[in-house]
């Protein structure tokens, strides 16, 4: 491991310990008490479900996969790892902690849960305890008190100099695996394949992955969480939108992109939609409030469908009247980290309110100033989707639009195109760009 990362690493412990203790202060408290989470176990079943670590306890450590471990901060104090590795022989057991990390944790080895109760502190009263009820091992249970969740979740929006790297490494991985689900689709694999071909490369299983990737050909890219995955490819196949990321160290990366099988106009119409897409890009600025970023993907979106015939009116009217609702139905993009959506997307402070989203686009999930260090996906679409065209006749804006053009574009399904951008002092950092470039 480099001398780098290392030093990063140790930079990023030290904020969140100072984090920690503002968090503790406004609560009254003295330890903050995070269990990494416990399998679940379907109904009526013996099977559990895939491990999701508590993202509360991934920020501190590297460690994705110690169901039935805890971590202990106190201030003032080094953190405990509380570390569980059972005696199993039907499953894969969590190796030892090892690596740049370890130095800085106090770790004690359990090998069953109850064992963590003799390592805890006495008692809920003074402690922060962050996680679901299942997690909770007597006499810790989760209490979530509002002034500390409040002040961690906001503060998570500012990623360190690590949390970036740990991002960007996961972008390379995406990208890779990007590249080869494009040359299977290309090649005339089914979206089954595809996805295959996406995991290969990405080295990474379904359960691994940070969402569900999305591998939608011709129509079903009109679906925005198309996840059917056909097995027979279609014919012809003319169109293809992947939304997939990938994960490193508990990081997610979310990278969008659609391709036209042939050159023609849904082929220019993806060029336009990309010059869209990197010219908003360019305004994650320090400052900006992510709610008229969005307003302004909607004028340039209603101007992309004025230029391609798609509506009569103009790109004002387009938006004030909503016709560009039905041809972008979602928000501009979101918070991302140690969760794709990233926590507190609409908070007004870190002691708590809301900011709210502009009337009229209730799906935005992000309603925050733009400061130095939030990492924000940027994800322009334009789709075809009979449901909500239907309701523009409904609505008597049928005139709006031309319908003709649409129903030429209609067996292509959609675009959407997303990077992920990291907000700096000056410009933006496209942590997608450029790492695509590069390989």
């Amino acid at each position: 491991m480099s001398p780098e990362l290392k030093s990063l690493y140790r930079e990023h412990l030290a904020v969140l310990a100072d984090r920690a203790d503002a968090a503790l202060a406004r609560g009254e408290l003295d330890h903050l008490v995070i269990p990494a989470g416990v399998l679940k176990y379907q109904l009526f079943d013996d099977r559990d479900y895939p491990f999701a670590v508590n993202p509360q306890f991934k920020a501190w450590l590297p460690v994705t996969q110690a169901p039935g471990s805890w971590l202990v901060y106190t201030p003032g104090h080094k953190p405990r790892l509380i570390f569980l590795q059972p005696r199993d022989y039907w499953h894969v057991v969590p190796e030892a902690p090892s690596g740049y990390w370890v130095e800085h944790f106090d770790i004690d080895i359990i090998r069953t849960p109850a064992e963590a109760t003799a390592l805890l502190p006495n008692s809920n009263a003074r402690c922060a305890v962050l996680g679901d009820a299942d997690s909770a091992i007597w006499p810790m249970v989760p209490n979530n008190p509002a002034p500390v969740i409040q002040y961690l979740e906001f503060h998570r929006a500012y990623k360190t100099a690590y949390e970036i790297e740990m991002m960007r490494e996961a972008t390379r991985m995406a990208v890779r695996a990007h590249r080869a689900a494009e040359r299977a689709f290309r090649a005339g694999s089914s979206e089954f394949g595809i996805h295959l071909s996406y995991c290969q490369a990405a080295r990474q299983d379904v359960v691994d992955l940070p969402y569900r990737n999305i591998v939608a050909l011709n129509e079903h890219a009109a679906v925005l969480h198309y996840t059917g995955l056909d097995t027979l490819p279609p014919k012809p196949s003319r169109s293809f939108l992947i939304d997939a990321g990938a994960s490193f160290n508990g990081y997610a990366s979310d990278i969008t992109r659609t391709y036209a099988m042939e050159e023609g106009p849904f082929a220019d119409l993806i060029q336009a939609m990309d010059q869209v897409q990197r010219s908003l890009c360019g305004k994650v600025r320090a400052g900006t409030d992510y709610r008229a970023l969005h307003l302004d993907a909607h004028l340039a979106i209603a101007q992309v469908l004025r230029d391609f015939d798609l509506i009569h009116v103009d790109p004002e009217v387009a938006v004030e009247t909503g016709v560009s609702n039905a041809f972008f139905p979602h928000g501009l993009g979101h918070g991302i980290g140690l969760q794709v959506h990233d926590v507190a997307g609409f908070a007004e402070s870190d002691q708590g309110g809301t900011r709210a989203r502009p009337e009229g686009h209730p799906y935005l999930r992000l309603t925050r100033d733009l400061a130095p260090g939030m990492v924000v996906t940027i994800e322009p679409g334009l789709y075809f989707i009979d449901m909500l065209l239907e309701e523009l006749k409904d609505r008597g804006l049928g005139p709006s639009v031309n319908w003709d053009t649409v129903a030429a574009f209609r067996p292509y399904g959609g675009i959407r195109i997303e990077d992920d951008v990291v907000c700096t002092d000056n410009d933006p950092l496209n942590l997608t760009r450029t790492v695509w470039e590069a390989q």
